[in-house]
């Protein structure tokens, strides 16, 4: 069985919405720094991306958790594989993410993050499932793009280590 990729976002809507939120993202932070936590694999295109764009003082940390296996389907198990290499205290926090589904690995996240002391978090995601959302308390802050459930890849997004590098937002089909 092989998959064929449907575009569901250009590359165009992809750059243009992220240049939107980066401009939000710079007015909120106005004369202070944002420390962006990129969360690996997926999220390290769109943080990239982002970044470039903020017009305000930048750090960056990176952060590698997994709630997925081999599959198209959210393990539920969500575990540290990078922490970060920086401390929090006192920070103005943006965590950045591929995608947002189930919400239960941002849930995990906030938890232990919040813990270190910045002075305030929010998330920003190119991608938000909403439907998906298990854990309702996850608030995004900032959302690029809401989509269907739909197993996406692109811009960071893969299936399976496949099709990270695809300039644009594609779904997988299955072709037989």
């Amino acid at each position: 069985m092989e998959e064929k990729i449907r575009v569901l976002i250009s590359e165009e809507d992809v750059n243009k919405k992220i240049s939107e939120v980066a401009s939000q993202i710079s007015r909120d932070y106005e004369g202070r720094q944002v420390h962006l936590i990129c969360i690996l694999k997926g999220g390290v295109f769109f943080t990239c991306e982002l970044a470039k764009r903020l017009t305000v003082p930048v750090s960056l940390d990176f952060m590698s958790v997994s709630s997925y296996g081999a599959g198209t389907k959210s393990s539920g198990v969500v575990k540290i594989i990078k922490d970060l290499d920086e401390p929090l205290e006192g920070k103005h926090v943006v965590i950045v993410e591929d995608i947002i589904d189930s919400g239960r690995t941002l849930s995990y996240l906030l938890e232990i993050l919040e813990k270190r002391g910045p002075k305030d978090i929010r998330l920003c995601t190119l991608l938000d499932k909403p439907e998906r959302r298990v854990k309702k308390q996850v608030k995004v802050d900032y959302t690029c793009f809401t989509i269907p459930d739909e197993f996406v890849v692109g811009y960071g997004l893969d299936y399976d280590q496949r099709y990270r590098n695809l300039p644009y937002i594609g779904v997988v089909e299955q072709n037989s």
